[in-house]
This record gives structure tokens, sequence and C-alpha cells, in this order.
């Protein structure tokens, strides 16, 4: 893992940032999921317009940006791009890879294979043709969503893909060169045994991956499962089986030499994600596409009239509204008024410490508070946050080394809880 990011105004080398596209199309609406996608045919999915309509966001948002961190007073190097969704291996690989050459274009990049580009992919639209045309295009890094190796699973979760699909898909990105491929996998589904978590985690690493992300089944309000708990027509998993699958995936994934780097993703060595990296630590990104949200800085520490140094703004979350709002998209504003945006909200500092308290937690080596500090401008040792500290380090459920927090990795199961502590 690399070293903590330099602050923002601590060095004349360009700070990492990211950027993050949102491909809102599915072939159908799994009933778990809170992102922003739409069920779509195949034959309706809109490749071209879909993909003009990014790029020319992409300009202005660059415009902007790049504006903006000239004012702030440091230069950005972009050095992850995430295809996200919705199901992006379902875009025309040409079309994603000239939207691809759009962020090369319009900002500074880290060269090479130092850029990493990720694109998500489904078993029902990945194979390793489809991973060579995406690897043409200069994709580096493949997201497989295999979520469970269990047909009754896939079934409870609304795939379409069965089992041996999913080994296909997996096996087809592998043999296709692309570089590095991960996969998610689901657990704490009903009636699923520790035992059978394991096995799954293990099934996959055998396959050759050396990048997994093992997520916790979460019912979020809004979707087809949250309704259904709502109602308590849905089954689900015992807590107790749930942490004991945690583990069980953990000394599993542990035994054979992944590094449990977050909470939820393990990785061999330099293989982590670096896109999470960066998200987790705080860095800027600048999302576009259908419902994306991005974060900039807009001045420089200390200098804004109104403590405000950054703003978070979401695109229009309907697709044909997204591109036709793209076509006039101003490249002097960010966030409401610019024509693309349906919302935007100032962070000042101490929003951007809670924010990074409560992602730097999900991390294995913690989050160094006072550089968080130093680089919002904002004393984050407040004598009712050290109270907390304390109180939480007495019973393991935080460590303190100098300025780094970190949560040991027992009670990585009550991580949300221990962070909203420290708000």
């Amino acid at each position: 893992m690399t070293a903590a990011p330099p602050g923002f105004h601590a060095s004349n080398e360009p700070r990492p940032a990211s950027v993050y596209v949102h491909f809102p199309y599915c072939l159908t609406k799994c009933p778990y999921c809170d992102f922003v996608s739409y069920k779509t045919p195949r034959e309706a999915i809109d490749h071209v317009g879909y993909a003009d309509a990014v790029i020319a966001e992409l300009r202005a948002r660059a415009s902007y940006a790049e504006a903006a961190w000239s004012a702030a007073g440091s230069r950005r190097r972009i050095e992850s791009v995430f295809f996200g969704g919705g199901t992006p291996s379902l875009w025309e690989p040409k079309e994603l890879g000239r939207v691809l050459a759009a962020v090369r274009e319009h900002f500074t990049c880290a060269e090479g294979d130092a850029l990493e580009v990720t694109v998500e992919c489904n078993p029902t639209s990945l194979d390793e043709r489809r991973a060579r045309d995406l690897d043409a295009q200069g994709v580096n890094r493949l997201s497989v969503g295999t979520q469970s190796l269990r047909q009754e699973q896939l079934q409870y979760l609304g795939r379409l893909h069965d089992p041996a699909g999913a080994q296909e898909a997996v096996r087809g990105a592998l043999a296709s060169g692309i570089g590095r491929v991960s996969t998610d996998l689901i657990f704490g589904l009903p009636g699923q045994s520790p035992e059978d978590a394991r096995s799954q985690a293990g099934e996959l690493a055998d396959a050759g991956l050396r990048h997994l992300s093992c997520y916790q089944l979460t019912i979020e309000p809004g979707t087809q499962f949250g309704e259904l708990s709502r109602r308590g027509r849905l089954p689900l998993a015992d807590d107790g089986l749930v942490a004991e699958g945690f583990l069980a995936i953990d000394e599993e994934l542990t035994s054979r030499g992944f590094t449990h780097y977050e909470i939820s993703n393990y990785a061999m060595p330099g293989e982590e994600s670096r896109h999470n990296l960066a998200y987790w630590r705080g860095l800027e990104y600048v999302g576009v596409g259908c419902g994306a949200y991005g974060y900039v800085q807009t001045a420089r520490v200390g200098a804004a009239a109104d403590g405000g140094i950054g703003v978070r703004y979401r695109n229009a979350i309907d697709p044909k509204a997204y591109v036709a709002a793209a076509a006039g998209v101003r490249d002097d504003a960010l966030g409401e008024g610019d024509g693309l945006s349906i919302s935007s909200e100032p962070l000042d500092g101490e929003t951007l410490l809670r924010e990074r308290i409560m992602l730097g937690l999900r991390l294995a080596n913690g989050v160094d508070l006072g550089a968080c500090g130093r680089d919002l401008g904002v004393d984050p040792w407040t004598p009712e946050r050290v109270r907390t500290i304390e109180q939480l380090s007495s019973k393991g459920r935080l460590a303190r080394v100098g300025d780094t927090l970190r949560i040991p990795r027992p009670a990585w199961l009550w991580a949300d809880d221990t962070a909203a502590r420290l708000f």
C-alpha cells in the first residue's frame, strides 16, 4: 500500500485524483441494488449518444476542475478511471474507448499502466473476446460481478447468470491478458453457513484471482429487498452467522497470502484497487455520467470566506434527461446552475474531516488524523474527540499510534459505529 497522499498545500508534486464514469443500463435490476441503473434490453441501449454526452460533460468538468485546482494552488494528476454502473461491460468497447480517450485528452493523466482503468462487468456480458476488446481500448483492470457460486443464492439475488457462467467469465477475463482481474462475492445470505462463504472465497482464489471484494448483503431502502424487508416478507441471515462468515472468509484468504487491506477487500501485494484507495483516503474524484457524484476542491485551504473548500455535485439521474442536459453543460460553473447538476453541496474542513474518518477507518492502516487536520485546515484533536478515542481504545474498538487511528481487525464488525462516535 502506498503512503498517505500529500496535503492540499504541502507539496509541489501533483496530487492524485480520479475520474468516475457511470453507465446506467442493466439487463435486469437486482433486488438489492440501490445504484442508478435501468433495466434495458441490449438492443435498446444508447451506446453512441450516451458516449457523446459523457464526452461533452468531461470537457466541461475538466475546464472547471483545472481552473479550480489552479486557484487552490496545486496541480492534479488522474491516476485512476473507474467505469461503474449499471453494467459498463454492456457498453460497446469502442464507445467506452472514446470516453477514455477524452479523459486522457482533457486531464493530466498518469502514463501507461500507472493509470488504473477499471471496468465493472457482469458475467452475462463478459467473455474472453469482450475482455480483449476492452484491453485494446486501454482498460487494464476488470471487476467481475460473480456475487455467488451457488445457484439458489444467485436466484435469491436476482442474478441472470448461473455458477458456470460466472466461472467462465472469470476464466475468460484471466485468459485475456488484460492484466488485473477482481471479482465481487456477497455473503451473509439466508441459509448460508460460514463454511460455504469460506469455500466460495477459496474457489475464486483457486481460479487465479488476486483481488476479491467480499461484501455482506445489506438491505437498502428504496430497493425491492428494502420494501420486502419493511413488510417482513424477506428471509434474512442470522447476525451471528453473518459475523462468522466474515471471519471465515478472512481466515481463508489471509491463509492464502491475501492482505485484508479494507473491511470488504482482499488483495495480493500490489493488487489493491487504487481507485477505491483514493476514495477511502478522501481524494478528489470527477464524476461524469447519469447519476454520478463528483467532489472537487474549489478554494485554497483557509482562503474561502465562507469556510467552504470543495463542492460535491450530482448529475441528472434519468438517462434521457442526462443526455439532453449534457449538450448544454457550461464549463464556468460547478453544481446547480451548470446545466447538468441537479444538486450541489459546499464542503468545509470539518465536513471533509468527518468523511475521512468514516472512510479511512475502513482501511487496515487506518487514518492519519493529524495529517488530515493539516490538510483540511482544522484541529482534529477536539477535547470531545480525544475523550472518545480514549474510551474506544480502552474497549479494544480503536488503536492509536501517534496521530494514526485504526480499528483492530477483531473490531471491524463495528467499524461504522466506531467511526460515527468520532464525528
